[in-house]
């Protein structure tokens, strides 16, 4: 694996404090949010500078039931050539779920989350990783992801599944330290025991991020200091292998560079420090793994109306899926509501702006039984149409500018008087 060394990811909102900071070999950014043919000039600078930068993707969804998207893929691969990238790097997650392998309409979690560690879900998801490597033009590495629920039945514990996925693909490993933390809480996963059974020798880098707890329940949110815990578990990491790379993340509540400077200090004196860790006696492999076998349409199909089902349950109220924590469906289901709610006020802040401090709220409760149907832009579009279907807001004025700021983006016509009518109508039938 390339050596990367110390490193941050680039966000818009630091981009001038990344700039900034001392000691910093390479920036990681989130791959959707780049155009190829216009770079962000601070990402050009840093790229002339010598810092490597490292596209790391969001919205592949490699762990769902459904092939990988070819376009998604070809976006991918772009963004790598155009920043001459050394690799591309994924989540081990699912995405979306619906559509034509469940006869559904299709559904969007806007956010990552966890595929059930099964032997179905492995077989799909090699198939998967596969496909996309074929297509990409630099290596890839996929990343462990955080989870506030279990899937019943596994059949598998995180560190088989992570060991077998590189045995059969090949694949590289971004490990993320603060999600192996966050599984330890929410799951009962022990880090040492993961990191006991990977093959190290895969491990491309390392994520280091911070949360916060609630409730019993640890939220990676990437908007809090990195805690001792999460420094815990890179030590552990850093005692049985040296990482060719180790990055911080932040993706909200930005701090003063100052303190973004320090949490990488903080980094690099935990991987200088003496190594003091037993390394955990490795797990067994899974004996009935069948390197190399296809997945199958069986597998695909099983998995698709699994992966449907908890999904509309999380996004569209649909009851719990048998075997699953009630309680903790509702969390996630929460969670997955106020993610979208913060991620469509940045990218469409209009309507936020107009509805003020009832925007919180207006969105939540249309999010209660309206699952995302597209990307976050759409997610925008469909909530303007929501509060202008119920005559909303209230002020005059700014449901004008609301249905204005509709108009422009979603086509020649906003919904009228007579068409919400109709709709409500169609609804109470």
């Amino acid at each position: 694996m390339k050596q990367l060394g110390i490193g941050i990811g680039w966000r818009p909102e630091i981009a001038g404090a990344v700039e900034g900071l001392d000691g910093i070999d390479w920036v990681e950014a989130v791959a959707e949010n780049l155009c190829p043919g216009h770079l962000p000039d601070s990402l050009v600078r840093l790229r002339e500078r010598g810092v490597t930068v490292v596209p790391h993707g969001v919205s592949l969804g490699l762990g769902g039931a459904e092939r990988p998207d070819a376009r998604r893929l070809a976006d991918l691969a772009a963004r790598a050539e155009a920043l001459g990238s050394p690799l591309v790097t994924e989540h081990i997650a699912f995405v979306r779920a619906g559509g034509e392998l469940t006869a559904s309409p299709r559904l969007e979690a806007g956010h990552l989350l966890p595929v059930p560690r099964t032997r179905d879900a492995l077989r799909v998801l090699c198939e998967n990783v596969r496909i996309a490597q074929d297509a990409l033009p630099v290596p890839l590495a996929l990343e462990n992801i955080a989870a506030l629920i279990d899937w019943p039945d596994e059949e598998l514990t995180e560190g088989q599944f992570l060991s077998e996925l590189v045995e059969r693909t090949g694949v590289g490993l971004l490990i993320d330290v603060a999600n192996l933390h966050t599984n330890r809480v929410n799951r009962g996963e022990d880090p040492a025991k993961v990191l006991a059974a990977l093959p190290l020798e895969a491990i491309a880098y390392v994520h280091v991020a911070g949360g916060v707890e609630r409730d019993g329940v640890w939220h990676d949110t990437h908007a809090h200091p990195v805690p001792e815990a999460v420094l815990d578990v890179l030590a552990d990491l850093a005692s049985r292998v040296s990482p060719p790379g180790v990055l911080l993340e932040r993706d909200d509540a930005f701090p003063p560079a100052a303190e973004l400077a320090a949490e990488l200090d903080a980094i690099r004196a935990t991987l200088n420090a003496p190594a003091s860790a037993a390394p955990t006696a490795p797990e067994t492999a899974d004996p009935k793994a069948r390197p190399g076998e296809h997945a199958g349409a069986g597998a695909r199909d099983r998995l698709a109306l699994a992966q449907a089902a908890l999904l509309s349950s999380l996004t569209a109220g649909t009851p719990a899926p048998a075997g699953f924590d009630g309680r903790r469906l509702r969390v996630q289901a929460r969670s997955l509501a106020a993610k979208r709610a913060d991620v469509v006020a940045k990218v469409a802040p209009e309507p936020a702006a107009l509805l003020g401090a009832d925007y919180r709220e207006a969105f939540l409760d249309y999010a209660k039984s309206r699952p995302m149907r597209g990307g976050y832009r759409q997610d925008a579009l469909d909530f303007a149409r929501f509060l202008l279907d119920a005559g909303r807001p209230a002020d005059a004025e700014a449901r004008r500018a609301l249905n204005r700021w509709w108009k422009d983006r979603a086509g020649p016509r906003p919904p009228g008087r007579a068409a919400r009518l109709l709709r409500n109508l169609t609804r109470a039938a």
